[in-house]
This record gives C-alpha cells, sequence and structure tokens, in this order.
C-alpha cells in the first residue's frame, strides 16, 4: 500500500514489523496476544480503554484495514462502518467455528471481505457480503534453494542427523501449557531413536530461557527449522499450515485452561481443530487436545512420522501436498491491496 500510495499515513495495532514501516502504533503485539475465556476476561478493562481511544480517532481514518481478531476488530469495524468510513476485513474471524450467526453480522460491517482459507468463500458469501478468496498469505513467503545440510549447520544442528521440530506456540501462556509436554515426548522419542536432534522454534517475544530443552536447540527462524525437519510436534494454529507448505509431516495439540476448553467444546461445532485438516476436510494429521495430548500417545502419533518411507508419513505427505494446492497461488498481499485501492478510490 506504501508503493500505491505513498502519501498514506498509517495508524493502528501491531508489531515492530509494522512499526518498522512507518506505522504509527496505539499498541503493541505484546498487549495483544491473548487467548481463552479467561485469559481475556482479566484484560478487559485494558481492551475497554483501548476501544474508547481507537473509537475516538476514527473520524481522522479514510480506510480500516481489520486483520483477524474478532473480539475487539469486529467492534471496531462496526463503529468505522457506523461512521461511514470503508472497511476491509482481511482475514477473517473463525465464525464458521464459533458463531456461524455472526458471518452476517460480519457481512454487515464490512464493504470488502477478504479470505484466506478457500472454503470460507461461500460460507460468507452465503451470509451477504462482497468475499474474495485472496490465497494465503504464507505462500507469499520467499523459498530460496537452500542445501539442507548447511541450513542445519547454519541453525546449529548436525548435518548428518534427522531433526523433530517443536513449536509450543508464540504466546507466552502457551508455551508455558505446552513446554513440559513437549519435552517428555522429545525425551521418549530420543530413547528409541537416539540419533535424533530436537530444535526448538522461538516465538518473537518468548525469552529463550522459556524454551530450555535438554539437549536441544533453540531457533529462531522457524521456517528454516520447518526446511530441515523430519518431523514436528506443532501447537495447533498457523504453523500447522506452515508445516504443510514445507512438507513435513507432524502432529498437533493444544492444551489450554480447563475453563476455557470445557467452554470450547460447546461452543465449536467442528470435526478439526488444526487448518491442515481444515482446509483438506479430513483427517490428514492426527490432533490430540486437551487430556488426550498424553506422552504416550503424542510420541505414537510421532514415531513414524520420523522414519522415512513407513507408510503412515507417505501418507501423511500426501495429504499435505494436498492442502498446499487447495491455498490458491502467491500474492495474497497484492490483492488484498487491490482490495484497499478500489475502496480509498470509491
Amino acid at each position: 500500500m506504501r508503493s500505491r500510495v505513498p502519501e498514506a499515513r498509517f495508524v493502528g495495532l501491531g508489531g515492530p514489523e509494522l512499526a518498522a514501516q512507518g506505522v504509527e502504533l496505539w499498541s503493541g503485539l505484546e498487549e495483544l496476544a491473548v487467548m481463552g475465556f479467561v485469559e481475556v476476561a482479566k484484560r478487559l478493562p485494558f481492551f475497554r480503554r483501548l476501544e474508547r481511544r481507537v473509537t475516538g480517532e476514527l473520524d481522522s481514518v479514510d480506510l480500516l484495514v481489520a486483520v483477524d481478531y474478532p473480539g475487539f476488530n469486529m467492534r471496531i469495524a462496526a463503529a468505522a462502518h457506523g461512521r461511514g468510513i470503508p472497511v476491509l476485513y482481511y482475514i477473517a474471524p473463525q465464525v464458521w467455528a464459533w458463531k456461524p450467526g455472526r458471518a452476517a453480522q460480519l457481512a454487515r460491517v464490512s464493504d470488502r471481505l477478504a479470505v484466506i482459507l478457500p472454503f470460507e468463500e461461500a460460507i460468507f458469501a452465503e451470509a451477504g457480503a462482497r468475499v474474495t478468496f485472496v490465497g494465503h498469505p504464507l505462500l507469499d513467503e520467499p523459498q530460496a534453494e537452500v542445501d539442507p545440510g548447511s541450513l542445519k549447520k547454519a541453525l546449529g544442528l548436525d548435518p548428518a542427523r534427522p531433526v523433530l521440530a517443536l513449536f509450543p506456540g508464540s504466546r507466552m501462556q502457551e508455551v508455558l501449557r505446552h513446554g513440559r509436554l513437549f519435552e517428555a515426548c522429545a525425551a521418549r522419542l530420543r530413547e528409541g531413536l537416539p540419533e535424533l536432534q530436537i530444535a526448538v522454534a522461538r516465538a518473537a517475544g518468548i525469552p529463550e530461557a522459556e524454551l530450555r530443552i535438554a539437549g536441544a536447540v533453540v531457533v529462531e527462524d522457524s521456517r528454516a527449522l520447518l526446511r530441515v525437519a523430519r518431523a514436528a510436534l506443532v501447537k495447533s494454529g498457523t504453523t500447522t499450515l506452515e508445516a504443510a507448505i514445507a512438507g513435513v509431516p507432524f502432529v498437533t495439540v493444544y492444551k489450554t485452561h480447563p475453563f476455557t476448553y470445557w467452554m470450547a467444546r460447546r461452543l465449536v461445532d467442528l470435526e478439526w481443530i488444526s487448518l491442515a485438516n481444515l482446509v483438506a476436510d479430513r483427517n490428514v494429521v492426527t490432533e490430540l487436545l486437551q487430556g488426550d495430548a498424553s506422552v504416550d500417545r503424542v510420541v505414537a502419533a510421532l514415531e513414524p512420522l520420523l522414519h522415512e518411507g513407513h507408510p503412515v508419513r507417505s501418507e501423511t505427505l500426501r495429504g499435505l501436498a494436498e492442502v498446499r494446492g487447495r491455498l490458491g497461488q502467491p500474492g495474497a498481499a497484492a490483492r488484498v491491496a487491490d482490495l484497499a485501492e478500489e475502496l480509498l478510490a470509491s
């Protein structure tokens, strides 16, 4: 957008990469990265203050681009729409999982809706939205050809040994809930496969000390790690699609506050929670949630994925290739910029 509309001023909420692009931030990601009923409830006063500030600034805004984050952004989108400010909602909230009725609400408060999962287009079109499937932004990430052995060495890994990649989460609360489970699973797998080396992906904002797993290497570049991994243990979320695109077989797990899980089971009407399985519309990868995410079950699901030629690994790889094919073509950012330009021009 900056290259297309160089005179534009950008304000909003985000992280250091947006700030580096010259966006004036009203709040940072570290303050916004909260998930779960109990966790959000503790931060309600902060979110109420932030909402008042953002809505108070809307009169100086010509276009609102809301990215995901429905609990907050849909309220801001409704306020902007009510003042006649065009709204582009990019990466639609997963209302098909939580509250299907909110699809109609999103259609009412958005002038254009850009979705990144193929099955979402029909859902939101039926609800009355002007919706465009723009493809998944992960496909826009450059994939330079690099020798796997050299890349392993650059990441501090032994080029000759297989790698199990651990992705415990990008939020501190996720790392705290998944850390011990991931460590125990890695230790058990190394008992049967002594040459296995363990690498833990560290998301921005997570202190390295929180990721200390005996004998494991902490890696900053998660996409590079996926390019050298034999298999992965992944917290449910966007990383499941990153692994699918990279062609890395994985097991996905998720643990949360017991009350949050209890509520979610009553509100969410989905057969799967992994985005890879949702895109494929079938069980491509194993999902283990809450109490089912035990060391025994995780290890049993991961172990065959670590052996080249194992039938389970081969079938998983075929499924992940199917997921990759359904995610569209590169160029999501440019397509969203096209929609933004159309709204600004109108």
